[in-house]
């Protein structure tokens, strides 16, 4: 039997369904290879957890744990900002992976907001992607 390493490695972390501070010290330790960067498979079983553990903190009307969501949105700046540059690669992906659906959460949206003022470079598409999460961002927040 072939076991699926990552799936057991995320019903573990999201047993009590949360993703607390210990658990996070372990993921960094963890994903984080030579040179101290998490590679892209790291990252990516990171939006994958992130997205599990936001369905069971909305399903029991709790928030993800900061300690988390700071992990999360280092990581996801240190592999978008490649010397403070934001590419049309690195746009395609920020809008597959964390702008699905053309929704945004809150933390999604602090994220954005971050990478645009960290940017030195700014490729056309990605200001045209900012665009688009701040507007969606204000529509959703109207009236709040």
């Amino acid at each position: 039997m072939a076991v699926d390493w990552k799936k057991l490695a995320m019903e573990a972390i999201l047993a009590d369904g949360k993703v607390d501070a210990a658990e996070v010290k372990i993921l960094k330790k963890a994903l984080t290879g030579e040179g101290g960067k998490i590679d892209d498979e790291g990252v990516q079983f990171l939006v994958a957890l992130r997205a599990a553990a936001a369905k069971k903190a909305k399903a029991a009307s709790e928030e993800l744990s900061p300690d988390f969501e700071k992990f999360f949105s280092k990581t996801i700046s240190e592999n978008v900002l490649k010397e403070g540059k934001i590419d049309a690669g690195q746009t395609k992906w920020a809008r597959e992976t964390l702008f699905p659906g053309g929704k945004v959460d809150a933390s999604h949206h602090g994220l954005f907001s971050d990478l645009n003022k960290k940017a030195k470079e700014k490729h056309p598409e990605w200001e045209a992607l900012h665009k688009e999460v701040e507007t969606k961002h204000a529509k959703a927040n109207k009236g709040k």
